[in-house]
């Protein structure tokens, strides 16, 4: 007969991913900002170009615009008939001259190819622009740009959901665009648990009282939110009491998309989060077989969502960058939410796996292989300041010297 008060089997995080990922249906709504600070921001409507660009054939280079066939041999004299800056427009070329053309500048009429000036030598001539003796012969479409080679007129340029980055915001702007579609910041709200909590600046090291401990969680939890575009309320520290629990999840839940909690979600007496979320709303996840992370809650107080984070700074990061940030991603409509691993070399050994599914700090060495911190305890901060991504390792699989593994670098999860 099975005992009602043995607990459920740990969940694996792709399975709990996978059902966060279900419930985080985009209903944050849209906002039209200027393309100047859509950076980060996720695309809410495809950008369709009304035009082609670059609209004409251009020069790619300062140089000379001729006709192939006048300078088929090393040595040729044409004489410069026009100069054309980038933004003028040039008359015909004539058979026999060439024209001082400028990178950017419309290649005028007749011209097929660009020699550039490093391949030309100037002779000057007194009453006009003189001639240019071409050193080296041109192929047909040397150092032109194609009109349209980068956009066609009608093309989408940018798809709905793609999160903006730098380029993304020039590309819009190539074709005209100053304002862009996106979705609306997600509102979080932050707190956390622990009597043991104290901030920094509050009191001295010093003067720390036994058993207290700086809450670093509250500084790169929201440093990670404000990365990916959210709006970011804090309600600082909570006491470990059930009741101060209930009514500041209570409050949390007001004109908020997420809650975050970070402490109080494991089993111990003063762990309060799990019963809060309970009388307040619906728990539909708990317990992962992860590690670091295995104390991890995600359930609905009405319609704000809250996930509930280990206390241990890295189990804190580590839960928010693999089922945090992938579930406010796709809050916002994002088409790319999970991370981007690669396969590297392992230059270590790791005879001892856990059974749950590891996440072991690592960094790129000079020889093109993973290095691993030497403590992965879950409360070594350092190690994620030290490390640029984690390996991703099976239940129970053995890492030798040599092998490869899966590396999930930090870049594609922090930004």
């Amino acid at each position: 007969m099975a005992n009602p008060s043995a607990r459920p089997p740990l969940m694996p995080l792709d399975e709990a991913v996978a059902r966060m990922l279900e419930l985080a249906t985009p209903r944050v709504g849209t906002e039209r900002v200027p393309t100047f600070e859509a950076d980060g921001r996720v695309l809410a409507q495809d950008v369709v170009s009304a035009l082609t660009v670059p609209p004409r054939d251009n020069s790619s280079m300062d140089g000379y615009a001729v006709r192939s066939a006048d300078c088929r041999e090393p040595g040729a004299l044409l004489k410069v008939a026009q100069r054309i800056p980038a933004g003028s427009v040039g008359g015909p070329l004539q058979a026999g001259t060439a024209a001082r053309i400028f990178t950017g500048a419309q290649i005028p009429e007749g011209a097929d190819a660009v020699v550039m000036q490093e391949d030309t030598a100037a002779v000057p001539e007194e009453g006009g622009l003189g001639s240019v003796r071409i050193e080296t012969p041109p192929a047909v479409g040397q150092w032109i740009r194609r009109a349209g080679e980068d956009v066609a007129g009608g093309d989408v340029v940018l798809k709905r959901g793609e999160r903006l980055t730098p380029a993304a915001l020039g590309l819009a702007a190539s074709v005209g665009l100053d304002r862009l579609e996106v979705a609306r910041r997600p509102r979080v709200v932050l707190l956390s648990t622990g009597d043991e909590l104290v901030m920094p600046g509050e009191v001295a090291p010093e003067a720390m009282k036994p058993g207290s401990i700086y809450n670093s969680n509250r500084f790169f939890m929201r440093a990670l939110l404000l990365r990916l575009g959210c709006e970011v309320d804090d309600l600082g520290i909570v006491p470990d009491r059930r009741e101060a629990t209930i009514e500041a999840l209570r409050s949390a839940a007001i004109g908020h998309d997420l809650i975050i909690t970070t402490g109080g979600v494991s089993v111990g007496e003063e762990d309060h989060i799990k019963s809060a979320i309970q009388h307040l709303g619906h728990l539909d996840l708990w317990s992962l077989a992860m590690k670091p992370g295995k104390p991890f809650a995600y359930g609905r107080i009405g319609d704000t969502h809250l996930t509930g984070l280990p206390g241990n700074p890295v189990s804190s990061f580590m839960t928010f960058l693999l089922l945090v940030r992938p579930f406010l991603l796709t809050l916002q409509g994002a088409n790319r939410v999970a991370p981007e691993p690669v396969e590297m070399r392992a230059d270590f050994d790791w005879p001892r796996p856990d059974r749950r599914r590891e996440f072991l700090r690592a960094r790129r060495n000079a020889e093109g292989g993973l290095d691993l911190f030497a403590n992965q305890s879950s409360g070594v901060l350092t190690s994620m300041v030290w490390g640029d991504g984690v390996v991703d390792t099976p239940p129970g699989q053995p890492i030798r010297r040599g092998e490869t593994v899966r590396f999930i670098p930090f870049a594609s999860l922090l930004g």
